[in-house]
């Protein structure tokens, strides 16, 4: 635990990630004190000053999270080995790599004295298919792909451990992350893939004539929200968190159309059958975690994209 009288440490565990790092910078923004878990000898690009780095080897996971766990007050673990498109290759290495890690985890955190420990789940994935225009936590979830099934059964271990040992954990259900710095071509990631494929002059692929529709979210909007959480949620409670509006792949496209012009770059796309696995519909809505912990999202989806594409101009 944290040794100042006023000071709390959180653990961010995936805290070099493309969202542990937004989460990073807002719980420094906080008066938080971060001690980040991740899989690099050292991260790049190098974490802000004064943040701890712990690494968690492969073969010796018990050791860096018990490291963690002791020096802090409160855990954000948003690790995760695996995509949805990489799921369907290999469904049971998706159960292998996370399942496991995630219970050994919630034991070992279980026998701590932290103040609260969030989650994060997947609200683009747990769900499946909808009958609504907007999902709310209480709606029945009937994942389509192994990557949610796999979600959705860590919730349940969460659940357990908070029921029987009395773990303060919440769980967050996010919606599609996008911003500044995020993975290109990684399976998981469609908007800033889209803007890397019209910055490399590559084909872009359409899965039926509008794609489907998406829950967008601001990395940053997302790691106020993911805090707010942390700092508002009631242990044992889930929380979607998402921008509530729903935009095709299609739509997207139209948005960057007028931004990759303006730059002189054109846009190929092809458009292919839709996919039986993609899931039409997904969008969240997100009253219970405003209602709870007073979050809003600061930008629209138009200034995100816009602020998103500048970024990936730059670094041509």
């Amino acid at each position: 635990m944290s040794n100042s009288l006023t000071a709390v440490t959180t653990c961010v565990i995936g805290g070099t990630g493309f969202i542990g790092r937004a989460v990073v910078k807002e719980l420094l923004a906080k008066g938080r004190q971060v001690v980040v878990v991740g899989r690099q000898l050292t991260p790049t690009p190098p974490l802000p000053k004064g943040v701890r780095y712990i690494q968690n080897a492969i073969d010796g996971s018990v050791i860096a999270f018990n490291q963690a766990l002791v020096a802090c007050d409160e855990v954000v673990d948003l690790a995760y080995a695996t995509v949805p498109g990489t799921s369907f290759q290999d469904p049971v290495n998706d159960i292998l790599v996370n399942l496991p890690e995630a219970v050994r985890l919630f034991e070992m955190a279980s026998a701590m004295p932290l103040k609260k420990f969030v989650w994060i789940s997947s609200g683009g994935t747990v769900y499946g298919r909808t009958s609504i225009d907007l999902i709310p936590e209480t709606y029945p979830t009937l994942p389509l792909s192994p990557y949610g099934i796999t979600k959705l059964a860590i919730e349940k271990y969460a659940h357990m451990y908070f029921e029987s040992k009395g773990l303060p954990i919440v769980c967050v259900r996010p919606s599609n992350a996008f911003g500044e710095g995020q993975r290109t071509y990684s399976g998981q990631g469609f908007i800033a893939t889209a803007i890397a494929s019209v910055l490399d002059g590559r084909e872009l692929l359409l899965f039926g004539e509008k794609g489907t529709i998406r829950d967008y979210l601001h990395v940053t909007d997302m790691a106020v929200g993911i805090v707010a959480a942390l700092m508002h949620g009631q242990p044992g409670e889930v929380y979607n968190l998402g921008s509530g509006q729903g935009l095709s792949n299609r739509q997207v496209l139209d948005e960057l159309v007028p931004l990759a012009a303006q730059a002189g770059y054109n846009m190929d796309v092809r458009v292919l059958p839709s996919r039986p696995f993609d899931v039409p519909v997904n969008v969240l809505d997100c009253t219970k975690l405003r209602t709870e912990t007073g979050w809003q999202p600061q930008l629209t989806f138009v200034e995100a994209l816009a602020q998103t594409w500048s970024w990936y101009t730059k670094q041509k």
